[in-house]
């Protein structure tokens, strides 16, 4: 295949690890980051790891005549790996217009403008949100899509169904929808990693600042759950493993030969960690004590949600390779880079 890859939301997290991925297995990526969620050192960080000058354009995927430009100048682009959207559940709930326009729009616009040049692979990035409170686990990618949580669930399951609508019109479309859980972690560099603006909504980040003593104490939302310690659980995935997942994912709809295809994947480990056992995985990576309290469940929180990932180990021919002592002990080395650095943030 063709090996220039667009990949919005490229100096994101996820982003910003899958263009490393995408170097390693030959593929020539192009950025287009509108940098609302990311930095822009983190581009030099890139071309430090890779070895490689990395094309990227300040672009805001709602922005379709700036789209377009990128378009047009960029010949020959094979695929898109589309992230750049808005990601934290809570602040959804508050301002679910914000995460509806900027989320749903940018698909719509990117399908169109993708149509208009002439590209037809998208790997688009979903989450396991879209279960929403699953009464079976593990998850399986055709277990029911139950009314989401929260309004940044919704604007996922919205952007499958656009994709499946879109396809069954017999647009010259081949996508795949990957459903992932809880990545976590860093690049074993410690050069990229994940870096929320302000104040984390994820736990492992707000995990590490905490430790590094940015933060003073990390609070767990509820100890009541119904779980075997009373705390959330999640199937927490190494980031690099989730960017190699979408390597596969992107050659995998080149190959099919019906122009007109779309299919979703399960992305995790297949396993459960609770809050606490994170803690303690934490502790044990970091040989740190971690301080906490416990404090109120969180709106748009599910009390359980893991995967079952045979159908991307048997399609995709991907399965994960890290640990949770890994992914912990990553994220901790990215946050010591962090406190060592002067990125200016």
């Amino acid at each position: 295949m063709d090996n220039r890859i667009l990949v919005t939301g490229g100096a994101g997290f996820i982003g910003s690890h899958t263009v490393v991925e995408l170097i390693e297995a030959g593929f020539e990526p192009i950025i287009i980051d509108n940098f609302s969620n990311s930095y822009p050192f983190i581009i030099s960080n890139l071309e430090k790891i890779t070895g490689k000058k990395i094309k990227y354009y300040e672009v805001d995927c709602n922005d379709q005549p700036a789209l377009e430009k990128v378009f047009e100048k960029e010949e020959n682009i094979n695929g898109v790996i589309h992230f750049a959207a808005f990601k934290a559940v809570g602040e959804s709930v508050e301002q679910p217009l914000k995460y509806y326009r900027n989320n749903v729009a940018s698909v719509i616009t990117l399908l169109e403008v993708m149509a208009k040049y002439n590209v037809e692979n998208l790997v688009f990035s979903s989450s396991c949100t879209v279960y929403g409170e699953p009464d079976e686990l593990p998850v399986m990618e055709d277990s029911l899509v139950k009314l989401a949580n929260s309004p940044y669930g919704n604007t996922k399951q919205v952007c499958e169904e656009i994709l499946k609508d879109y396809v069954s019109s017999n647009a010259l479309l081949k996508a795949i929808a990957l459903r992932y859980f809880n990545p976590i972690g860093a690049h074993p560099s410690s050069l990229i990693g994940e870096l929320p603006i302000g104040k984390p909504n994820n736990l492992i980040p707000f995990i590490t600042q905490t430790a590094i003593g940015i933060r003073s104490e990390l609070t767990v939302f509820g100890d009541n759950y119904e779980t075997p310690d009373g705390s959330c659980i999640r199937d927490y995935i190494h980031v690099v493993d989730l960017a190699k997942a979408h390597v596969k994912a992107i050659i995998y709809a080149n190959k099919q030969e019906t122009r007109s295809f779309y299919d979703i994947f399960n992305v995790g480990t297949g396993q459960g960690n609770s809050v606490f056992e994170i803690i303690k995985a934490f502790n044990e990576a970091s040989g740190t004590t971690l301080n906490y309290k416990i404090g109120p469940k969180r709106d748009g929180d599910v009390t359980q949600v893991y995967g079952d990932v045979s159908k991307s180990l048997k399609l995709l021919e991907w399965k994960t390779e890290k640990s949770l002592l890994d992914s912990l002990r990553d994220a901790w080395n990215w946050q010591k880079h962090l406190e060592k650095q002067n990125y200016g943030i």
